[in-house]
């Protein structure tokens, strides 16, 4: 069997989750299983996961699932997991999943491969899968040869793929512990767009801007768009835009469909908190800058020029539809 937690965001099923189950649903056609999916705590219409490749969803809901602790949830799954019977493990990749991803294998006795980005296959009595490296500049085989196996899915690696039904869902009787950590106060960053981690469309700006009072080009930009707006590391360390909105290896990693860079270079840390994105846009006046060589389009010119330019064009085009 195959087991993947669908996570949730207030309820929501994130984008993730529907990439994980397809995920599972080919793993457990390689395999000759079934692929089953767990959710947990308070979820909004929990059968739809059938439709992406679950054969059936089991839930788990506690008062002490209702906020997030990776010592509670990986307790849960990893229990779920020995009482259903499942050979393999799925996560996704993203800060929930990679602070569980470990701690499930932990206590399985299970090996584990994070940010897989192919379907695995077996080779002998090893499960094999791929995955990036040095910052996604290569790709390395693994092999998984524990009886249970754990594995994170890299996101935008596999789309999700709605081509089932709804599906029945029943409660899982497990243990859920009390959490060691109390949590006192959520601070939550609001906006008018999605958190970095699921936006769809990203709009990011670095040391080109010149100064924060350039700002408002990169926002008129990612409002027209509808964009979440970013930045790179020394942007956020001059203080010229939050730390919240630093995506790179040391800050917030992304995987939109759409990355729009501006004015960034492209030094390795950021390309590696960056390179899951779908597509990738560089605008950036020195022709030589990296960041050229990891994007599908790019445009060589003065910021100044090219992105109020591309704005108009945006919100003539919206006009037009």
């Amino acid at each position: 069997m195959v087991l993947v937690f669908a996570e949730t965001i207030d309820g929501q099923f994130k984008k993730a989750a529907f990439e994980a189950l397809t995920y599972g649903k080919k793993t457990a056609e390689v395999l000759g299983t079934e692929c089953v999916a767990l959710t947990l705590g308070n979820v909004n219409d929990a059968g739809q996961l059938g439709t992406y490749g679950a054969s059936k969803v089991y839930t788990v809901d506690h008062p002490h699932l209702a906020t997030f602790d990776s010592q509670v949830y990986a307790s849960v799954i990893a229990q779920a997991a020995q009482k259903l019977g499942a050979g393999v493990v799925i996560v996704s990749h993203t800060s929930t999943g990679k602070s569980l991803l470990g701690r499930i294998a932990a206590r399985l006795n299970a090996g584990s491969v994070p940010a897989a980005r192919t379907v695995p296959n077996f080779v002998g009595d090893s499960l094999r899968v791929h995955k990036g490296v040095f910052s996604g500049k290569a790709t390395a085989e693994y092999a998984i040869i524990s009886d249970v196996k754990v594995i994170s899915l890299a996101g935008n690696e596999i789309p999700p793929e709605a081509t089932g039904s709804p599906v029945s869902t029943d409660s899982l009787d497990v243990e859920v512990p009390a959490p060691k950590v109390k949590v006192i106060e959520t601070n939550l960053q609001q906006g008018d767009t999605a958190p970095l981690p699921e936006a769809e469309l990203v709009v990011s700006a670095g040391r080109g801007m010149k100064g924060p009072e350039n700002w408002g080009i990169i926002e008129d930009l990612a409002k027209a768009l509808g964009a979440t707006t970013a930045c790179s590391r020394p942007v956020a360390d001059a203080g010229w835009r939050p730390h919240h909105e630093h995506v790179g290896q040391t800050g917030v990693a992304i995987k939109p469909n759409l990355y729009i860079a501006i004015g960034i270079s492209g030094a390795i840390q950021h390309l590696a908190g960056v390179n899951q994105s779908k597509v990738i846009v560089v605008i950036n006046k020195d022709p030589e800058a990296p960041f050229f060589k990891a994007a599908d389009y790019g445009v060589v010119g003065d910021l100044f020029d090219v992105v109020p330019r591309l704005t108009e064009a945006v919100k003539k085009f919206k006009a037009q539809s």
